[in-house]
């Protein structure tokens, strides 16, 4: 499904893109890694996990012109994990869908969907750290399709060594 607004679908897109980056980011983690703290005061990738899911929560609120915040205590890892895919596939169906964004959607670029770029590089810089690192990659040339925001994503077209 695709809307006729251009803003709209590259919105779309970089819901796609997170969706890609943060699957590689939290596919296959070993084992302990939702509780890995890498310092005292820091959180773990299972709270950040939990709050990147929160905030995807969060954008389809505003979207929808209902803005509500929740915070969540963090699941297990593989249940947070499809939550993750849940919540950007929530967002995506609203945004392919006729219905009116109550905002614009540079507010929602520049406030949730980059905070939760953020963090999965917070959680791909813990997986390097607790030493269960993903392959650096060509983002340019991968795969990202508007629309595909499951975990079943394209497979890597240039890694790095």
């Amino acid at each position: 499904m695709s809307t006729s607004d251009p803003k709209r679908e590259l919105l779309r897109h970089t819901v796609a893109t997170l969706a890609y980056r943060g699957g590689k980011a939290v596919r296959n983690a070993p084992a302990g890694f939702a509780e890995f703290c890498a310092r005292e005061s820091g959180r773990t990738p299972g709270r950040i996990l939990a709050h990147i899911d929160d905030v995807l929560d969060w954008a389809l609120s505003i979207a929808e012109g209902k803005q509500r915040w929740k915070d969540s205590a963090p699941l297990p890892w593989d249940r947070e994990v499809e939550r993750f895919f849940a919540a950007l596939k929530s967002l995506d169906d609203y945004l392919a869908s006729e219905e009116p964004l109550h905002v614009p959607v540079e507010k929602l670029f520049q406030g949730p969907i980059a905070d939760a770029l953020s963090h999965v590089g917070q959680i791909a810089m813990l997986r390097r750290i607790a030493g269960g690192p993903i392959r650096g990659e060509n983002y340019y040339v991968a795969d990202v399709a508007t629309g595909r925001v499951g975990p079943e994503q394209a497979a890597p077209k240039k890694e790095f060594d």
